[in-house]
């Protein structure tokens, strides 16, 4: 089948798929862009990975990911923030590689308490800090930094930035071509203001990236392996996609999946799967392609 010409498999969907296996079956599909991780293009090398990438003829839609930086002042937090650095340099080689229309944003997840630290002010503020020694990075290197919010089940040890209006926040000191959101159904989607704030990111432009994939529940044991195909949950995604279309957002929009039966499953079938789910329950909330 056709895959819709905005949908991108982000590669954690297929998540034990090599680059070349991943490039390969995306492309086959009939997928457009794809969404690419940072170890399985490490992996390989940088140089290589663009090189595959630009032969696949696929679009970047966004590279995951970078973040973790909310410990103290010492040896790990220069360490997460050269990596950062790193991190902004392969999304930009990568999206020059891509195929036209693709897009150098590099996706933030904030990160989670320090060990032992109960601080949550203290950790949100040096998220801050952190956007601001990296942002001057990713301006000269013509980079998006995408902060993206998760669902506050995850503030203790992934992301202290729990809601679109927090992650707003964060960005509004920064030119918006250089920090951004990630809009994440999964994430966002309890949100009573979700609406809102999906409207004042769009108003200053800093919808980076629009991510989908649907809430069911119960939810797994390990919660980061929770999310669902589009519309195999309660989700209400003629809502939020409308929200972002409301913007004008009119790029890629990547459907990102965690979830172990998926991961499971031969990566053609979920590439035909997902392209299924996206037609269904997002694409007759789009406008029409140009």
């Amino acid at each position: 089948m056709s895959a819709h010409p905005r949908l991108s498999m982000n590669q954690a969907t297929i998540k034990h798929a090599s680059l070349d296996d991943a490039l390969r079956v995306t492309a086959e599909g009939g997928y457009a862009s794809i969404g690419l991780w940072r170890e399985p293009v490490l992996e390989v090398g940088l140089a290589e990975s663009a090189r595959r990438l630009a032969d696949s003829g696929l679009r970047l839609s966004t590279y995951c990911r970078g973040g973790f930086f909310t410990m103290p002042e010492g040896p790990d937090r220069r360490a997460s923030i050269d990596d950062n650095r790193r991190g902004i340099d392969e999304t930009a080689t990568l999206a020059a590689a891509g195929a036209p229309g693709s897009t150098p944003v590099f996706v933030l997840v904030a990160g989670g308490l320090p060990d032992g630290s109960s601080d949550l002010v203290g950790a949100r503020s040096r998220v801050a800090d952190a956007l601001a020694e990296l942002a001057p990075h990713a301006a000269s290197a013509g980079v998006t930094l995408a902060i993206e919010p998760l669902h506050p089940m995850y503030a203790s040890d992934r992301a202290v930035v729990s809601t679109l209006g927090q992650a707003l926040d964060l960005a509004e000191p920064f030119a918006p071509e250089v920090v951004g959101v990630t809009v994440d159904t999964f994430h966002v989607w309890w949100d009573p203001d979700v609406l809102a704030q999906i409207a004042r990111a769009g108003a200053s432009g800093r919808i980076a990236t629009y991510q989908v994939c649907d809430w069911a529940t119960p939810l797994a044991a390990d919660v980061l392996l929770s999310r669902h195909e589009p519309g195999d949950g309660v989700i209400d995604f003629a809502s939020l996609t409308a929200a972002v279309e409301a913007t004008g957002y009119d790029r890629d929009i990547e459907v990102e999946i965690f979830n172990q039966e998926i991961w499971d499953a031969a990566w053609p079938d979920v590439v035909e799967r997902t392209a299924r789910a996206f037609g269904a329950a997002v694409a007759p909330h789009l406008r029409a392609p140009a």
